[in-house]
């Protein structure tokens, strides 16, 4: 099955440009490393964990997916997936237009449940005094439930493959780390500077719109013209 470059490059997208999201989500956690003193690479380390977090994640509920596909045995249900892949990428460019955070989350429930059973981990490992620690806090924070982070959580789920969800996810954190790294670095201020609300904006029109070409690449393969040019993305065609 082809890497969906399509997918992916949305999922970078929306990490490097939906930050102003991740500021105000995660600049409590990212400030609270207090690394300034230490340098940048001190503050990579914990992001590096975070998105080693995101990819681990986006690996199980891929594999997950895979399962599912594998069991139903029905070829119509990968098309299905895929167009529902398509919307979750359209409800990601949503929220990145959507400053004021009207939108419903989705990261309660099972998430939340999961974050507090992981506290006493986190506990073990304060003071974040070590390279080491610095990466586990990290990986353990890429596990907080997030409005984002969710919604291309269920994309890499959708894709039905670990590699898959996994590349998914981690294109979304390295995305992020322009500006969590900044914030992690040098606090809140700097973060929020990095952003601008017409490229967001932008970034989250162009997120729809691949969105709107995933679940519509299947039939629009069947176009001559433009077959060549999605295949080349990674989409596929309607079973035979």
């Amino acid at each position: 099955m082809p890497v969906d470059l399509l997918v992916l490059g949305a999922a970078l997208l929306t990490g490097l440009l939906g930050g102003a999201h991740c500021v105000a989500m995660c600049g409590g956690i990212a400030t609270g490393f207090s690394v300034h003193s230490r340098g940048w690479f001190a503050a990579l380390q914990p992001n590096l964990g975070r998105v080693s977090g995101y990819v681990l994640a986006g690996a199980l509920v891929g594999g997950l997916g895979g399962g599912l596909l594998g069991v139903a045995r029905i070829p119509q249900l990968g098309i299905a997936m895929r167009a529902l892949v398509g919307i979750v990428l359209v409800v990601a460019g949503l929220r990145m237009l959507d400053a004021k955070g009207r939108l419903p989350r989705f990261s309660g429930g099972p998430g939340n449940r999961l974050w507090r059973a992981l506290a006493p981990l986190q506990r073990r490992l304060l003071p974040a005094d070590t390279a080491g620690k610095r990466f586990l806090l990290g990986m353990l924070w890429g596990w907080m439930p997030c409005g984002l982070s969710t919604t291309l959580l269920a994309a890499a789920w959708l894709s039905a493959s670990p590699l898959h969800g996994a590349l998914t996810m981690a294109a979304f954190g390295l995305g992020t780390l322009p500006v969590m790294v900044s914030l992690t670095w040098a606090g809140a201020r700097i973060g929020q500077r990095l952003q601008r609300g017409a490229l967001r904006n932008a970034a989250g029109v162009l997120v729809i719109g691949a969105g709107l070409l995933t679940i519509a690449a299947p039939w629009l393969m069947q176009l001559p013209a433009i077959h060549g040019i999605l295949a080349a993305l990674g989409c596929r065609s309607l079973p035979a």
